[in-house]
């Protein structure tokens, strides 16, 4: 069963969607903050994020971000009832899928999940450069292990992409570990 984060301080957006995910379902889990929202993030492996923009004390672009930087690459979508090109600007340079204008019809909600759901049958380049961009940063931060972790998942949706192979030879050259860095160099050769 999928896990979906709802994240928002309107208790009436949190149920609308609450309801509407459990009778499609989803396993719903719910925050308040951007506080709750890292905790839970922290703790339990999410497949989607319902993520406000205007919360008090942590906005749900900072969230963003912090989510980016633990290298987590699960997918996100802003609600806001403000929505600015800057915001949207913004949130898609982090990697955020798509806006959810407030108010929003259990339609619209569908529609996203659909396409979600279609996204994941076959995964879109967008997502595979999203997550590559993420990877980068991870090794030039040497943060080498969340790096390799977060390359193999890449690698069990996708091994065809020889750019993966060589990102995981230079975590390994790093590493220190020169002949696996090799064999995985040698294989994204194969790729190209």
């Amino acid at each position: 069963m999928k896990k979906i984060l709802v994240v928002d301080d309107t208790k009436n957006i949190r149920t609308l969607l609450g309801i509407y995910l459990k009778l499609n379902g989803f396993e719903v889990l719910m925050a308040t903050n951007g506080h709750e929202a890292l905790s839970i993030i922290d703790n339990e492996p999410i497949d989607l994020i319902f993520l406000d923009i205007k919360m008090p004390e942590i906005s749900g672009t900072e969230v963003l971000k912090r989510i980016r930087a633990k290298g987590i690459i699960a997918p996100v979508v802003i609600m806001t009832a403000f929505a600015t090109v800057k915001n949207a600007v913004d949130c898609t340079k982090l990697g955020a899928i798509t806006y959810l204008q407030k108010p929003f019809t259990t339609d619209k909600i569908k529609t996203i999940i659909d396409e979600m759901m279609t996204e994941e049958e076959s995964p879109n380049s967008i997502n595979m450069e999203h997550q590559i961009v993420i990877i980068k940063r991870l090794i030039a931060e040497n943060n080498l292990k969340k790096a390799l972790d977060t390359l193999k998942v890449v690698l069990s949706t996708d091994p065809n992409a020889p750019e993966i192979y060589e990102l995981i030879s230079i975590v390994y050259s790093r590493q220190g570990d020169l002949r696996k860095a090799e064999i995985f160099h040698n294989m994204a050769d194969q790729w190209k």
